[in-house]
């Protein structure tokens, strides 16, 4: 007679069941009380944690989904296809976050569905709400393929993957518009948002800051992975994720300080004030620490240094999008902003719902172990592939079926 498997129960099962528990019961206190009673948000500071992390960062580090599955399905480059099923599980999951969290910030939860017949498209709130429930039903299609091939429904999973490249552009198409989109809502708050934040360009900055922690989320999530179900880091394909990285980050940075020159604002950096000092946090932690670390080949080329310009790059992403919805706005408002208990709970649990979800999908669905038939099988239209005579001197790419080089012995 076979012994009974008893669930282990280590540190971070306890971690995750105290915040599953605090979470509840913060949720409880919200829908019973009210936000007034439970929150420190007020008419007039109406936004806090629930948006700046949960909404803006939610939305912005899943944004590593279209990022690679645009390089897989229309750039054709299929050696990463090998890292499509975990990244679009995490941008899935991270939008289903970021629903969730909306049900606890709005007033009235109950109306969240009024967006889909009560149109005001000169809203730029409307246009994100479409754009976000477009885009969570085109990464639930993108998904749908593993769920089918895990229940043997090999007929609803070929006819995904026949619309796969179209889903693939119209989901860039969506997530181009709303990772703007969420920069445009503070463009109507001029003489409210700290001059360091606020900017014409901020829907330009929301967008490439979004890349940025998308390509630096898939290493990050890679590295977790490693950690918790022991699966392989592929360190050849997240190095040159890496690579882009410098690149994205180095554009946004110079964009960034540029146009606080032309609008006369670096000279309030010389005697910071604790806007300043923000800034300063999260320009030197989240963009040129990242740069510096990634641009050196043999930082790069290791584990630690590319996980460590990957954290960096999703703190920096995190301390920008909190200075905006916070920091930037408390002068104008008046108002010491801090985050009640009950906020931060629910934040917290959501995120431990994240990962246990996570996990879940990983220990029932075919996330990576299918990844080496995932890479086979993806193929890209002919119009959308360059024909051979175009290469140039560049000569062929090397097949993903044929065992490569690590790293390390170049």
């Amino acid at each position: 007679m076979s012994a009974i498997r008893r669930p282990t129960f280590s540190f971070w099962r306890l971690v995750f069941l105290v915040l599953i528990a605090t979470g509840t019961v913060a949720a409880i206190l919200r829908y019973s009380r009210g936000l007034g009673a439970t929150t420190n948000l007020s008419d007039r500071f109406p936004w806090g944690l629930w948006v700046g992390f949960d909404v803006l960062c939610g939305v912005g580090l899943a944004a590593g989904g279209f990022t690679i599955t645009a390089v897989v399905y229309v750039f054709n480059l299929k050696r990463f296809s090998s890292i499509i099923r975990p990244t679009v599980l995490t941008a899935f999951l991270g939008y289903l976050f970021v629903i969730f969290a909306l049900l606890f910030d709005l007033g009235q939860p109950h109306r969240i569905w009024h967006a889909l017949i009560m149109w005001n498209p000169d809203s730029v709130m409307f246009e994100v709400a479409w754009c976000v429930m477009l885009y969570t039903g085109v990464l639930a299609l993108e998904f749908s393929p593993i769920i089918f091939e895990r229940l043997g429904w090999e007929r609803p999973c070929r006819m995904v993957k026949a619309i796969s490249v179209p889903l693939v552009i119209l989901g860039v198409i969506l997530s181009t518009l709303h990772q703007s989109s969420l920069g445009s809502l503070y463009l109507i708050v001029p003489k409210k948002l700290h001059p360091l934040w606020y900017s014409p360009l901020l829907p330009v900055f929301f967008f490439i800051s979004s890349v940025a922690a998308g390509l630096a989320m898939v290493i990050v999530e890679s590295y977790l992975s490693e950690r918790a179900f022991h699966h392989r880091l592929k360190l050849d394909l997240l190095e040159t994720l890496g690579r882009t990285m410098v690149v994205v980050l180095a554009v946004y940075g110079i964009l960034r300080f540029l146009d606080l020159a032309r609008r006369g604002i670096l000279g309030t950096l010389r005697r910071p004030e604790y806007e300043g000092i923000m800034f300063f946090l999260e320009m030197g932690l989240g963009v040129l620490l990242p740069i510096i670390l990634l641009a050196i080949p043999r930082i790069r080329l290791s584990q630690p240094g590319l996980v460590a310009g990957g954290f960096l790059a999703v703190l920096g992403f995190v301390m920008n999008r909190l200075n905006v919805s916070i920091t930037g706005m408390e002068r104008a408002s008046a108002v010491a902003y801090f985050p009640s208990w009950v906020e931060i709970a629910v934040s917290l649990a959501l995120v431990a719902v994240g990962f246990a979800a996570f996990r879940l999908a990983v220990e029932h669905l075919p996330i990576f172990q299918q990844a080496d038939r995932s890479t086979r099988e993806v193929r890209a239209p002919a119009w959308l592939v360059a024909s051979p005579a175009s290469s140039g001197a560049r000569g062929a790419p090397r097949s993903v079926d044929q065992p490569g080089k690590s790293i390390a012995s170049g």
